[in-house]
């Protein structure tokens, strides 16, 4: 049987680090080898390389973006996962996708954390960022996992050995692990991303600030929380946004459509991303090896069946694993005249790119017909409009007359709906490669949100008004209203404020534990999501142990697995 959790010592090979060896190369990390200044150095680029197997992957897509209030399965998409049915089990292979690698990562951060004292040859201010950099990795992976799973195994020791034992710890040890790692990346790192030498996708004092706040904002809600930990969430976020994001040169973006726009992924608001790469073993179209950004394929629709259309690299391949729930495009989104945020979030329309497939107009002409349509020419050309999703009902007649299919909100289908765009990839070399962009995890209009929220829990939510109205007045550039973009108290609201995170942050890989931490999960699904509100439970607030590690439990008690997963 295989040992799946304390398999943990990983081959090097996994880090996808860029320097080449000089010397024999190692297929482990072992604590020998770690004691080198290469071993170091490699171990540390593995500790990075995990971020890959996290974000950009289907598995943490499905975890956090289906089963939610924005999004249900697109026609290739359904999973009982999604739709919290009966065959969503513990031995359901998405928790384990997520949660094996995971342990892996954390264990190579263990190994460099505990190597430290003993590597020579290193510059001691360079080691010492180094581990700072390690502990909020550290910090990140184990919060992943704590908003899944709740009690965690938490180890600080560097494992290089199968074990066959197991105990579970409470979630407040786990995050006071996370909190002890983030403070001292804190207290440590640079300010931001270009300060001091540090690169896109490394790690620094704003995004070790952004994160603590985030994860003090969760433990306030938990089972784990500290009288202070809304109070302290709000002040980190305020500092970050008032003291050092200045130094690190941070800041909203004018413009919302700029912050996904392709190629500008290092724009002023982001805080961290997730480096990917195009080197084809890594990010190739038939790469198996878990590191591959795919995020690119898993929103698009089956325009291809539509009349005048083709597949291509511009639109994408159509994996169609999930569409927006009419809520979030008609309620959500609803106020489009001032909030930009819609036609920069979602596709609606799409050019003709298919000459041998153009549809003609019949005859006799339909009633409403535009004029110079002439019956059994073609109703448009390529590069015309052959899709358009207007966003608002209209009558069968009108669908008739259009020159182009005219699909309202009554027409929207589980293939073909509104796409949404923020990690469309239109630079790849070819239609069914995985993404070459990197994945943007945590931005500056999060952390508004986030001192927010605290300030509301925390009491105080007049003072939570700033914060909320700087995010809304952004999202009128330029051509709405700012100033009708404004709240006041009065509208601030947990509810308000996961409907705001629904406008700015649809799609980015939070939702699920959004909707958990502040227990409006099972509320929302029954009211919004059509695949699951008929099967949604109480246990489905957190994910289930998946049954690999509790199977691999042999010595000792058993692992404990998940309130109601036993059956």
């Amino acid at each position: 049987m295989k040992k799946y959790y304390l398999i943990l010592a990983v081959a090097l090979a996994a880090a996808g680090c860029q320097n080449k060896l000089k010397e024999q190369p190692h297929a482990l990390i072992t604590p020998e080898f770690l004691k080198t200044a290469q071993g170091f150095q490699l171990t540390y680029d593995a500790c990075y390389a995990g971020g890959r197997t996290v974000w950009g992957t289907m598995d943490f897509f499905f975890l956090t973006i289906p089963g939610t209030d924005e999004f249900i399965s697109g026609k290739d998409g359904g999973s009982d996962l999604n739709r919290y049915a009966s065959g969503y089990t513990p031995g359901t292979g998405t928790m384990l996708n997520v949660w094996r690698p995971i342990y892996q990562y954390i264990n190579n951060c263990n190994g460099l954390i505990n190597a430290a004292p003993s590597v020579k040859g290193l510059d001691a201010e360079k080691k010492k960022r180094m581990v700072a950099e390690v502990k909020f990795l550290r910090a990140n992976y184990y919060f992943q996992l704590a908003q899944q799973f709740g009690d965690l195994t938490l180890t600080t020791e560097f494992n290089t050995a199968p074990k066959t034992s197991a105990d579970r710890h409470p979630l407040a040890q786990v995050y006071d692990l996370i909190v002890a790692d983030l403070t001292e990346a804190v207290s440590t790192l640079p300010a931001g991303p270009g300060v001091d030498g540090v690169l896109p996708g490394k790690a620094h004092k704003a995004v070790a600030m952004h994160l603590l706040a985030k994860v003090l904002l969760t433990r306030g809600y938990s089972k784990a929380a500290k009288p202070d930990d809304f109070t302290k969430a709000a002040q980190l976020a305020a500092d970050l946004i008032t003291t050092v994001a200045p130094q690190a040169g941070l800041a909203l973006q004018d413009d919302f459509a700029n912050v996904f726009k392709e190629g500008n992924e290092a724009n002023s608001e982001v805080i961290w991303t997730v480096q990917h790469t195009a080197n084809l073993p890594y990010n190739g179209p038939n790469n198996s090896s878990g590191h591959d950004n795919i995020l690119n394929h898993l929103w698009v629709p089956q325009y291809e069946n539509q009349e005048g259309m083709q597949r291509d690299v511009k639109y994408g391949r159509p994996y169609i694993r999930v569409v927006p729930t009419r809520w979030l495009t008609d309620t959500v989104f609803k106020e489009r005249v001032n909030d930009t945020r819609y036609n920069k979030t979602f596709q609606t329309m799409w050019r003709s790119n298919n000459g041998a497939k153009l549809p003609k107009w019949p005859t006799p002409l339909p009633p409403g017909a535009p004029a110079g349509a002439v019956s059994g020419q073609p109703k448009f050309g390529v590069g015309d409009t052959a899709i358009w999703m207007p966003g608002v009902d209209v009558t069968d007649a009108q669908i008739k007359a259009a020159p182009y299919a005219l699909i309202p909100p009554q027409k929207y289908s589980t293939a073909m709906s509104p796409a949404m765009t923020k990690f469309f990839d239109t630079k790849r070399q070819d239609m069914n490669y995985p993404s070459i962009r990197p994945v943007i995890v945590y931005r500056l209009a999060d952390t508004y949100l986030i001192a927010a929220e605290a300030l509301l829990k925390a009491g105080r939510a007049g003072e939570a008004v700033p914060y909320i109205n700087a995010v809304r007045r952004r999202a009128a550039y330029p051509t709405g209203n700012a100033a009708a973009m404004e709240i006041t108290a009065a509208d601030v609201t947990i509810d308000f404020i996961l409907d705001e995170r629904s406008r700015e942050l649809c799609g980015e890989l939070t939702r699920w534990p959004d909707l958990v931490r502040t227990g409006k999960l099972i509320e929302r699904v029954v009211l919004h999501n059509t695949d699951g509100q008929k099967n949604i439970q109480a246990r489905h607030i957190l994910r289930p142990i998946p049954q690999a590690q509790i199977d691999a439990t042999t010595t000792g008690p058993e692992y404990p697995q998940n309130p109601g997963w036993d059956d």
